[in-house]
C-alpha cells in the first residue's frame, strides 16, 4: 500500500506535471505570435505530453487505491524575447522536474516502495530524453546565429515533430 506522504508528493508532480503543459502551452502562444509556427508546433507537442505524464502519475495512484488530489495551477509567463530564451526556460524547468521526480525517487527508496520505485523508472528515463532534445535544439539555435534563412530553417524542422 502506498503511504499517506508518497501519495502527497505524487499528487505535488501531478500539478507540477499540468503546470509543465500550461508552460508549454504559453510558449506555443507566444511563438505563435512571433511567427514561428514550428515551435509552437513543438510546445503544442510537448503541452499534450505534459499532460499525458500528470495523468501517468494520476492512474498510477488510483492503482494504489489513492485519492488524486488536484489544486491550483500557477500562470506561467506568458511572453519571451525570443526563441531562444524560449527553449532555455524550457531547458531550466525540465532540470527542476527532473529533480522533482528524483525527490520521490528517494524517498520511494527511504520508504522501500517498489512499485513506485518501478513506476519511477520510465519518468526517470523520460526526464533524460526531455532535457537531451531541448539541449539539441538549444545547440541548433546557437548555430544560426544571427541568420534568419537558418532560423527559418530550424523552425521548419520543429514544424515536423509528430
Amino acid at each position: 500500500m502506498i503511504s499517506k506522504t508518497m501519495t502527497e508528493a505524487i499528487n505535488k508532480q501531478i500539478n507540477r506535471e499540468f503546470f509543465s503543459a500550461y508552460l508549454y502551452l504559453a510558449m506555443a502562444n507566444d511563438a505563435t505570435d512571433k511567427g514561428f509556427k514550428g515551435v509552437a508546433n513543438w510546445f503544442n507537442v510537448q503541452f499534450k505530453e505534459e499532460q499525458s505524464h500528470a495523468l501517468k502519475f494520476a492512474h498510477y495512484l488510483q492503482e494504489q487505491n489513492a485519492k488524486v488530489t488536484l489544486s491550483t495551477i500557477d500562470q506561467p509567463t506568458l511572453a519571451w524575447g525570443d526563441v531562444t530564451s524560449m527553449f532555455k526556460e524550457a531547458l531550466s524547468h525540465e532540470k527542476k522536474v527532473t529533480a522533482w521526480i528524483n525527490e520521490i525517487a528517494d524517498l520511494a527508496l527511504i520508504e522501500k516502495d517498489h512499485a513506485t520505485q518501478n513506476m519511477l523508472k520510465w519518468f526517470i528515463d523520460e526526464q533524460i530524453e526531455e532535457e537531451g532534445n531541448v539541449t539539441d535544439i538549444l545547440w541548433m539555435l546557437d548555430m544560426c546565429g544571427t541568420s534568419k534563412s537558418a532560423l527559418y530553417l530550424a523552425d521548419k524542422k520543429l514544424a515536423k515533430r509528430e
